[in-house]
């Protein structure tokens, strides 16, 4: 079939790059526009512009699918369908009737759980053991249209957001070509998504990450683990915002306060709800990542010291 791919970040590559060697005909590209990028906000090409340019292939980068203009020329393409992974933008009715068989999404899970923009994270925060990836075609309402293949993948203790998206891009790159194969065969036809188990995983924000000390210690280590990389966990100490990396639980150590600090030879020690966690990576303001055992031991932490 002839397919244009639409994606925007590095997550969306490992699907591109399985179109690109399958035997579908990737024809082009759609992408979000470059974006202001870092401190000195240089205006840079998504990671998947730079790869279709670097594949040949026509890149284009509406403002928003419901550009006439756009819609010309994505027409010209004379696709059979768009395939999607993490593009960003909603699809207006009119670009969705361009192709014959639509724009099939791939989607980090398994549907209905986790409609939205953020599914791997709110899988972790609420601490599903299985999670997965569905291939869809995109209407109208979010994450709702018929299904076409699913695939699961345990999700392991030491996740973090990154981490198990990465996993299940490069096993829903598979997902997606078998879905193009079969529809392309007549060997795979949409399924209505069921109307129980609908759960929504909307946006990620910094809010959200911001640790709450008194919470249970597996809550806060799956709220760090669901927030890392991005938006990036934190807590705040003397009023100053710390950004913390994944964490330990220990059960059965002395009990402490919520939000109080203990540093020793073997760890930093901070309270929870319930038992302690022990601090792996912290990035103190103003400074680079480091070892929480480092950080405590130049910060000389007097007794008593708590994160807030």
């Amino acid at each position: 079939m002839r397919v244009v791919f639409a994606g925007t970040p590095d997550v969306a590559l490992p699907p591109l790059e399985a179109l690109a060697t399958s035997d579908h005909e990737v024809v082009g590209i759609v992408t979000r526009p470059d974006a202001p990028v870092g401190r000195k906000r240089v205006l840079t090409a998504s990671p998947v512009a730079v790869r279709g340019e670097e594949l040949g292939l026509p890149v284009l980068k509406p403002a928003h699918p419901r550009d006439p203009d756009f819609q010309a020329r994505l027409r010209a393409l004379e696709p059979d369908v768009v395939a999607v992974v993490a593009y960003g933008a909603l699809v207006p009715d009119d670009a969705l009737a361009i192709p014959e068989h639509g724009w099939v999404n791939l989607h980090f899970s398994v549907l209905p759980a986790w409609r939205g923009a953020a599914p791997v994270q709110h899988a972790l925060l609420h601490g599903d053991e299985v999670t997965g990836a569905t291939t869809f075609r995109i209407v109208k309402e979010l994450d709702a249209g018929p299904t076409f293949g699913v695939m699961t993948q345990l999700v392991r203790p030491d996740d973090t957001a990154g981490t198990l998206l990465d996993t299940l891009a490069e096993g829903g790159a598979g997902l997606l070509v078998a879905t193009l194969d079969g529809l392309a065969d007549g060997s795979v036809w949409p399924q209505e998504q069921p109307t129980d188990g609908v759960s929504l995983a909307p946006k990620i924000t910094a809010a959200d990450a911001r640790v709450d000390w008194t919470e249970p210690a597996p809550w806060v280590s799956r709220r760090i683990r669901a927030t890392t990389p991005a938006p990036g966990a934190w807590t705040t100490l003397g009023g100053e915002r710390m950004k913390l990396g994944p964490v330990t639980l220990v059960p059965g150590a002395p009990a402490l306060a919520p939000g109080e600090v203990i540093a020793t030879r073997a760890g930093v020690h901070v309270g929870t709800g319930t038992d302690p966690v022990t601090l792996g990576e912290v990035t103190p303001p103003g400074r680079r990542a480091m070892a929480a055992v480092d950080w405590a031991r130049g910060a000389d932490l007097p007794d008593g010291t708590r994160l807030d």
